[in-house]
């Protein structure tokens, strides 16, 4: 890529791969605009279904899906594998890690990252799970300290490996949790017959009075029902103060000796250097107007988790979800043109079309406006909403293979431990071996 754009056309360049970023470059296909598009990755991520990976229900490319083959009929678009470090707004200009590369509208829809409230310790031992990477290293973990399990022979010294803490009640903590404790209920014994599913407990630790705190009463109470009938121990009104690797200690005093913490309590907005710190909110989120604009900025525009559109009727923006970031993708892939073109730009709408949540098999929660309902229905219309929203035809039927599977044995799976999951040195660690 050069510098300087020779294209007749404007150059739109696109900061990220995922919801957002996908449907802002559809919606500009075969438009009179040069399309750039930026990600770290080559592949786009279907992030709610990330926790079937960790779990092994789903194999990671079900899940994945090559930005280049999703574009390779659109004539106007290019891609480029790039990790962006700045950027320049008076001389609109990228710094990147395959050289600088100009734009003339900006879009950054670079997504959240996990977000561990300034604990380093806790950042450095309890494991996230944001994309396809940390999904797989979740599964070896904890095939890995099952199989530890076993090489201790008293209850005390199995104990910590055999307790898995999620920390978070929102829909990834529970969908995680539910998970976990189907491999504890039906798996467990089947493929380690030394132990019991007594042996393995799953907590699901949440700083609220409940779970699934953005849906309705009634969703949370059914969650909470469905969690507890599948084995799971639920501790909530508890904030989480430190992690050992060992341990886990809470504000209460309590403690729970365990290698795993899976930790999905809350995220934070990523995104290179170069914004205006004044427009930066909380949660580490660029503020825009409701033309998706970067607030004081005429060219650069935000969409998605990175992004806060604060209003008196959203003092908190809108949610961190995969809808907003589609809607306003499509939204400001149109007012990119009506802007070009001189027309005035229209303000951005949210429509919002529900929520849901799965818990385990026949569990599910589903909000849709007024209309709530939950069990058995709530779960096929989670498992047709999103495999509906795959994107593939080929990830659809493996994974509509892989979850009739699983439905009718009650041992589907991959159960593989292919890269041995071992946590990077810390950097006083590294300094002390020199």
């Amino acid at each position: 890529m050069t510098t300087h754009n020779d294209n007749k056309f404007p150059r739109v360049v696109i900061i990220g791969g995922g919801f957002g970023g996908i449907e802002i470059a559809k919606g500009l296909k075969n438009k009179e605009v040069e399309v750039v598009l930026l990600d770290r990755n080559n592949h786009h991520t279907f992030q709610p279904l990330l926790y079937q990976v960790a779990t092994g229900t789903l194999d990671a490319p079900s899940i994945a899906f090559p930005l280049r083959k999703m574009f390779r009929k659109q004539e106007n678009l290019t891609f480029r594998m790039a990790d962006v470090r700045h950027i320049d707004t008076e001389n609109k200009q990228l710094d990147t890690d395959i050289g600088p590369i100009s734009y003339d509208y900006l879009v950054v829809a670079t997504g959240a990252t996990t977000n561990f409230f300034g604990n380093k310790d806790i950042e450095y031992y309890a494991m996230p799970m944001k994309n396809v990477k940390e999904a797989v290293s979740i599964r070896s973990f904890i095939l890995q300290n099952i199989e530890a399990s076993l090489l201790n022979n008293t209850p005390a010294s199995r104990a910590p490996y055999l307790n898995f803490v999620i920390v978070g009640g929102g829909p990834t903590g529970v969908e995680l949790s539910g998970a976990i404790a189907e491999i504890r209920n039906h798996i467990l014994a089947k493929d380690y017959p030394e132990l019991r599913k007594e042996d393995m407990n799953v907590y699901l630790v949440e700083g609220l009075p409940k779970i699934l705190a953005n849906l309705s009463p009634q969703a949370s109470e059914k969650a909470e029902l469905y969690l507890k009938e599948l084995g799971v121990k639920i501790i909530l009104n508890t904030q989480v103060t430190g992690y050992d690797g060992n341990e886990i200690s809470f504000a209460d005093g309590s403690r729970i000796h365990t290698k795993t913490v899976l930790w999905s309590a809350g995220v934070a907005g990523q995104f290179p250097e170069g914004i205006d710190p004044g427009n930066i909110v909380r949660g580490n989120r660029i503020r825009i107007d409701e033309q998706c604009r970067v607030i004081g900025m005429n060219d650069i525009f935000a969409i998605g988790d990175v992004a806060a559109m604060i209003t008196d009727e959203l003092p908190r923006g809108h949610p961190g979800v995969a809808p907003v970031a589609q809607q306003q993708g499509r939204f400001l892939a149109k007012n990119i043109l009506r802007i070009i073109n001189g027309q005035p730009t229209e303000r951005f709408v949210y429509f919002d079309k529900g929520s849901m949540a799965t818990v385990g098999r026949n569990k599910a929660v589903v909000d849709i406006g007024k209309i709530r309902f939950q069990g058995f229905f709530a779960w096929w219309v989670w498992m047709f909403v999103h495999l509906m929203s795959l994107v593939g035809f080929r990830n659809r039927v493996v994974t509509f293979i892989n979850w009739t599977i699983s439905y009718l044995t009650f041992n589907a799976g991959i159960r593989l431990i292919i890269h041995r999951y071992q946590r990077p040195k810390r950097v006083e660690e590294v300094q002390d071996s020199l």
